[in-house]
């Protein structure tokens, strides 16, 4: 029998029916993704299912549930974490730091059993994480509550947080789920995600982590869950708590139902038949650890009957059926030939020990990062010391003291530069910094993070020069600081693979377009440091010119509202090295004349300030920012008491909620606009 077309049900799905099924989807490229590491399809089809998903949820908000893979994202900011006791205490393991310890483990086990010493225990024995402990409550496969280990006794409410580890199900999964599941897992950061943090962290100038656990930590605790959302944590589950609804006989059993009801388990979990199958796989993982993309520092041994355990019970602080069998620490004594500066890309000079070359588990390492000078006086660590340098994270090696008994006083004190090593310009550090900074427009490190800035759509709008393009001018020698781009020709951009004579027209076009845009957004191009678009707007506003601005005292400066000492030293610093100014002076020459763009004074909205949340369908934000403020308004980031109104277009975010909360005026797209056009709702 064949089916013609009228035979077939064309009707859509009902938006609910959709929903879950999308849910469903997500969750199971997610497993595959973050637990198995076999992806199904590429980036850009799970991002189309997630961007349905949102729409959706978003049409029919009556329809988002808290398990929904869209609230991943992190609600509002917390004043602080709530408290959170356990119903079973979350002991610590007692420690063995080797072979012989972990044997005399088994001999006491079998001693309080009454056990020969002969007879194996059947054991379980895990990777131990080097991370944070958790402790996470499903209630009917809901995640109801997750907590910090705390003291043991009573742990930090940090749900919010937690929610954001995406190998993490919101619910649980199959069949036979409990009504009440307690789960301990540990959360931790892979080497790659530590790695990423740290290089921002101290591009930006912070201080770094010290290692990955610091990492784990302190991006589980932020106050602002939106913060660890930008963390990518991960998870692996590794004993119960209380349970209601189900039983577990076995350690092995437990890990085998928790991982069918799709909580993550470490893959390597191994059993062990006796003693000495679990010091083999203690001396595997040794041989491992440099292999493993996450950082571990020893193995756990369990009694693998839950039975067993039961009967062991615990001392005070600790069980009695399970060892943390710690590894060696990876450390070495070498020392320090030279200490070298590095610049980044956003001008941050760091320091780098020039090591001896030692071999640390089986690598050889002779570099090592300082981090800051700083960090260099609070350690005193001079060229010629001897030190004790440790792979921290597995990955970056840093010096973790200096032998002082050791110096002969031939060791040479480094102090801070005074000029950048690349380019030679004066460097700077702010008050409320610990990072020294290249002032250098033109530095070369900072070449390519300094164009990318100047032709984004919020500071000059070069349509088109997209960080392929800047690589090939950068890749070509054709630029060499921000000036260059004004003097770029049609067989220039000819030079570049495949480019044709209409995208080099268009791109000259918009070079040329934004030789005339609002002096705020010329300020905000030049890539100041703590000068974001809204304290570029107030400087162009208050001193109407770049010439008044370049001639601005520090005293001028911090007349002009929300900028602080800080602002007005970095502002003062930038505009007194001599190479940023004849960088400006190349830009003029070129055709390059900001326009000053006033506040309209008396305007129909002068008092009122504005936030947006959400999309608005008639206007961009950039094009609302600018309506508002020509109609003497303000745009601000944030909702406080003090905002006017809160303008809510699609898909509209926590500051929807914060508005009602603190009773702001909410106004539709609509009410907005005719706002603007007549001053009245």
């Amino acid at each position: 029998m064949q089916l013609s077309l009228l035979d077939i049900d064309h009707t859509p799905p009902s938006p609910q029916a959709r929903i879950q099924e999308l849910r469903r989807q997500i969750e199971h490229h997610n497993r595959l993704y973050y637990q198995q590491d076999a992806p199904e399809i590429s980036d850009a089809e799970y991002d189309a299912l997630f961007r349905e998903l949102q729409q959706l949820e978003a049409q029919h908000p009556a329809l988002v549930t808290p398990d929904s893979p869209t609230q991943r994202v992190g609600g509002a900011p917390l004043e602080k974490f709530r408290q959170v006791a356990h119903r079973l205490a979350m002991l610590s393991l007692e420690n063995a730091t080797n072979e012989q310890e972990i044997r005399e483990f088994d001999l006491r086990l079998k001693k309080f059993l009454g056990l020969g010493t002969e007879l194996p225990v059947e054991y379980v024995c895990e990777p131990k994480m080097d991370g944070l402990a958790v402790e996470l409550v499903y209630e009917d496969g809901l995640l109801a509550v997750a907590s910090t280990r705390g003291d043991g006794v009573t742990g930090e409410d940090v749900t919010e947080n937690i929610r954001t580890i995406r190998s993490l199900p919101l619910r649980l999964t199959g069949s036979d789920l409990p009504r009440l599941l307690e789960v301990r897992g540990e959360v931790f950061l892979t080497l790659e995600a530590f790695q990423r943090i740290n290089a921002e962290k101290e591009e930006n100038g912070d201080p770094p982590f010290a290692n990955p656990r610091n990492a784990a930590a302190g991006s589980l605790r932020q106050l602002d869950p939106r913060t660890t959302a930008r963390r990518p944590l991960s998870i692996y589950c590794y004993a119960p708590g209380v349970c209601e609804g189900a039983t577990f006989a076995s350690q092995r059993e437990f890990f085998e139902r928790i991982a069918a009801w799709g909580l993550p388990v470490n893959p390597l979990v191994a059993p062990a038949s006796g003693i000495e199958a679990a010091v083999a796989y203690y001396r595997q993982m040794i041989t491992r650890r440099e292999e493993l993309p996450y950082e571990i520092d020893g193995t756990v041994i369990k009694t693998d009957a839950f039975a067993l355990q039961a009967e062991l019970g615990e001392k005070s602080r600790s069980p009695r059926w399970a060892v943390a069998c710690k590894f060696p620490p990876r450390q070495a004594e070498t020392r320090v030939e030279d200490i070298l500066a590095s610049v980044g890309r956003t001008g941050v000079v760091t320091p780098v020990a020039m090591l001896r070359p030692v071999e640390i588990s089986g690598v050889t390492v002779s570099r090592a990062t300082l981090h800051n000078w700083d960090e260099i006086a609070a350690k005193d660590i001079r060229i010629g010391d001897a030190v004790v340098v440790e792979r921290a994270g597995d990955v970056i090696p840093a010096v973790v003291r200096v032998l002082v008994e050791r110096r002969t006083g031939d060791e040479t004190v480094l102090p801070p530069p005074e000029r950048c090593p690349e380019c030679g310009s004066p460097v700077a550090r702010l008050a409320d910094e610990v990072a020294i900074r290249c002032t250098g427009l033109s530095c070369p490190p900072r070449i390519r993070e300094s164009i990318r800035h100047f032709a984004s759509r919020t500071a000059m709008d070069i349509e088109g020069l997209g960080e392929k393009f800047v690589e090939q001018l950068l890749t070509l020698g054709l630029i060499h600081s921000v000036a260059d781009l004004y003097r770029l020709t049609r067989d220039d951009f000819m030079r570049f693979e495949r480019m044709g004579d209409k995208l080099a027209a268009n791109l000259l076009s918009a070079i040329e377009s934004s030789k005339n845009r609002e002096l705020g957004r010329f300020i905000f191009a030049l890539g100041i440091r703590h000068v974001g678009e809204r304290t570029a707007k107030a400087l162009a506003q208050a001193f109407g010119s770049l010439d008044n601005l370049e001639a601005a005292t520090l005293e001028e400066l911090t007349s002009i509202r929300d900028i602080g000492a800080t602002v007005a030293q970095s502002i003062r610093v930038f505009f007194d090295n001599p190479d940023n100014l004849a960088v400006i002076r190349r830009m003029q020459e070129a055709g390059v004349s900001p326009v000053a763009e006033s506040r309209t004074l008396g305007g129909r909205l002068t008092g009122f300030s504005f936030v947006f949340t959400g999309g608005l369908g008639r206007y961009s934000r950039d094009e609302a920012k600018r309506l508002v403020e020509q109609a003497g308004g303000s745009v601000v980031g944030s909702v406080s008491r003090k905002t006017s109104f809160v303008v809510a277009g699609s898909e509209a975010g926590s500051k929807l909620d914060k508005a009602r909360e603190l009773g702001v005026r909410v106004l539709t797209e609509e009410e907005f606009e005719r706002l603007l056009e007549s001053g009245a709702f």
